[in-house]
């Protein structure tokens, strides 16, 4: 699926977005918002019917084709915020001469969704939430402390690494902003080497994101996840506002055995957001399984034009 159109958008602070349309050109718009933070990924052509939708995709900034790259360490990382990436969305939907747009996200994706949705309802059609997390204090924490409790020989490398901080994501954001190479190749080696640990108990998916010496991409990925969560990924109680997303219909799909992301904030979100309906994959964890794609799959037929 080649896309029909593409370019770089300019949306200030000397950024310019990524953005490509594939699909239907008349079909129903959907906008694919990939995780991360910071990791634009190959499946977002392949997550929604091409035949029937105008699916657009984009990079967040600092990140895949978008300018300037998070790699460089003179990159300023005070204007990659999740109110800066809301901003972004709204440009890239008005100069598409998009209405309204179905929103596709999973992971870090969710969370950007539904703080959009929050911000612009008027906006969204539709909701489709994969592996759902809302980045509150409380998943962050869970994530890179609470899990060890399941992994803790792996997790007291990962911490000694980070000279065994108090606050070992700000302590990895800031070996993250080192201009030394080196430092943060080692930094970005051992956060992925953590983030692989905890997904390693599932049955589906690629054992590994990692390998060898990072990439610039892998340097980037790291960088914009450690500043987003050392700061609460950029965003307010997201649970204390699913008010604001009433009337807007949306799915959620979840693996039960996500560790990444447990169970319970898809849960929470879909008891507080009547229009939502959640469905929980049993074998399914964050990287999902075939039971999980017919689940997504059959959000997508229920939302088609």
């Amino acid at each position: 699926m080649e896309p029909y159109d593409h370019g770089l958008l300019d949306v200030g602070d000397g950024n310019h977005v990524y953005w490509e349309t594939v699909g239907n050109p008349g079909g129903k718009p959907a906008v694919f918002l990939h995780g991360g933070p910071g990791s634009p990924s190959k499946g977002a052509r392949k997550s929604l019917d091409a035949g029937k939708f105008r699916i657009v995709i984009f990079h967040q900034r600092g990140c895949g084709q978008s300018t300037p790259h998070a790699s460089d360490p003179a990159v300023d990382m005070g204007v990659n915020t999740t109110d800066h990436l809301i901003a972004d969305m709204e440009r890239l939907r008005e100069h598409l001469g998009i209405e309204k747009w179905l929103l596709y996200g999973g992971s870090w994706g969710s969370t950007l969704a539904v703080a959009y949705a929050q911000r612009h309802p008027e906006r969204v059609s539709e909701l489709i939430l994969i592996a759902l997390t809302l980045s509150s204090q409380r998943e962050i924490d869970w994530l890179y402390r609470g899990v060890s409790r399941f992994f803790p020989e792996a997790w007291a490398r990962f911490s000694a690494h980070a000279g065994d901080a108090p606050d070992v994501v700000r302590a990895y954001a800031d070996l993250m902003e080192n201009p030394d190479r080196a430092v943060r190749e080692a930094a970005a080696a051992e956060w992925c080497r953590w983030e692989d640990t905890v997904l390693s108990l599932e049955n589906f998916g690629e054992p590994a994101v990692f390998s060898g010496r990072p990439s610039d991409d892998v340097i980037a990925l790291v960088r914009i996840i450690a500043h987003y969560y050392a700061n609460a990924g950029f965003v307010a109680d997201l649970l204390g506002g699913a008010g604001k997303l009433a009337g807007i219909p949306a799915a959620i799909i979840h693996g039960r055995r996500d560790m990444s992301c447990p169970a319970d904030t898809a849960y929470a979100l879909a008891q507080a957001w009547p229009d939502a309906d959640l469905t929980l994959v049993d074998d399914s964890g964050h990287k999902g399984s075939p039971a999980f794609r017919e689940a997504i799959d059959s959000a997508v037929r229920r939302f088609s034009p």
